[in-house]
């Protein structure tokens, strides 16, 4: 059982993590060992991770867009590149391209999977592409393999955004496999958290070499199980670098969770089918789709409300959750029409149909290991209700 418990019982959280006497102990630890950072813990949750996907270099960072980050400047992408990046998206899958003054180039969802659309990323490559960020959005891996053979087509690097998709495979490929590089998540609402943190997988040597020295400052990493702390490292850097460490704290962390990853993936499974049994009668709902050959590993719960209602009727049945004091959220929006995308892009309403469709109507549902099937039905009958107070004012 989690040793967490909520501080108020009678809130039902959009989300909340799962923690252990054993977490709380390979913390503990680490505290009294007097090495906090670039330590052993670290390279174990490194290796644990790779081994897990089936890659042979694993680099913790701060957080998955720091990975993010570091995978677009190990890969040379700069001033002057193109990078294929989802219109509906986390932010962050846009904003890394940003950083490292490139420009975006976005692509619609499909509406079925809401990933990009493998044929509409063939039709924005051109001869300044030099990445395509391909999304696992909400852990969907629909459509993965396909960005990885345009990748090889025309060969641009796929960079793997799974930080939602830890755990999930389509057919019997990983997520965390399809793109020269991947990258994952652990804030505390994904399947294994560190608090915060993130961390790059790739077969690549010189890739992984280069995004652990520019984690650092840019320094030339120490050997982490054979230095003591007290001596030292290099402190000339051999090239720029950030502040980009994950510390030994979040690394314990992760290293503890992630041996129970099949555990908490399978009770994120739980929590999915009980909702979906409970909605799938009811016509107001679009529910979550999984292609026949995906396993998803579920990181949110979002449905959709048809096409009969409004983003002002969305936010009118999130306001009514809240008031009821269960959590919810609009995930996401629509990521070239925020302000400082369109006035770099002069992107306006209508360019995105689908993604902009989807946007107006999600709602994320509490979801979380240990939620319990009471604070199910209450959260679904506080939903129904929100949609018949709606129904009931156009009658």
């Amino acid at each position: 059982m989690p040793w967490s418990v909520r501080a108020l019982d009678n809130v039902i959280p959009l989300s909340h993590p799962d923690i252990t006497d054993a977490d709380i102990h390979a913390v503990s630890s680490v505290l009294k060992s007097g090495r906090l950072s670039i330590g052993p813990h670290l390279e174990s949750f490194e290796q644990a991770l790779a081994t897990r996907i089936g890659r042979s270099h694993g680099v913790g960072v701060s957080s998955g867009t720091a990975a993010l980050h570091l995978a677009l400047i190990a890969l040379g992408v700069g001033p002057g590149d193109e990078v294929i990046t989802p219109a509906f998206s986390f932010v962050a899958s846009a904003n890394c391209i940003l950083y490292v003054g490139a420009t975006p180039v976005f692509v619609d969802c499909d509406p079925r999977t809401l990933n990009m659309h493998p044929d509409q990323v063939e039709k924005h490559i051109t001869s300044k592409t030099k990445a395509i960020i391909g999304v696992e959005v909400f852990g969907n891996p629909a459509g993965m393999d396909q960005l990885a053979a345009l990748s090889t087509k025309y060969e641009i690097p796929l960079i793997e955004d799974a930080c939602e998709g830890l755990g999930g495979h389509l057919g019997e490929t990983p997520i965390g496999r399809f793109g020269r590089v991947a990258v994952f998540g652990f804030y505390p609402n994904k399947q294994i958290t560190t608090g915060e943190g993130g961390m790059i997988v790739t077969d690549d040597d010189c890739l992984a070499a280069t995004c652990r020295s520019l984690r650092n400052h840019g320094r030339a990493e120490p050997d982490i199980l054979n230095t003591p702390a007290s001596l030292g490292g290099p402190m000339c850097p051999i090239q720029m670098g950030y502040n980009f460490r994950l510390s030994e704290l979040h690394a314990a962390l992760g290293h503890s969770q992630i041996h129970r990853l099949d555990q908490l993936i399978e009770s994120r499974q739980w929590v999915a089918e009980t909702y979906t049994r409970r909605l799938m009668g009811n016509r107001h709902f679009i529910l979550p789709n999984v292609e026949p050959n995906a396993f998803v590993s579920w990181f949110v719960y979002v449905i959709r409300l048809t096409d009969h209602f409004t983003e002002d009727d969305r936010d009118f049945i999130m306001g009514g959750l809240r008031r009821h004091d269960v959590g919810v959220a609009a995930y996401f929006p629509v990521i070239p029409l925020l302000a400082h995308f369109r006035e770099i892009g002069g992107y306006m309403p209508g360019d995105f149909p689908v993604a902009e469709s989807v946007s107006h109507r999600t709602l994320a549902l509490p979801f979380f290991p240990g939620i319990t099937e009471d604070e199910i039905e209450l959260a679904c009958q506080t939903l129904e209700v929100m949609i018949s107070r709606i129904s009931y004012a156009r009658d």
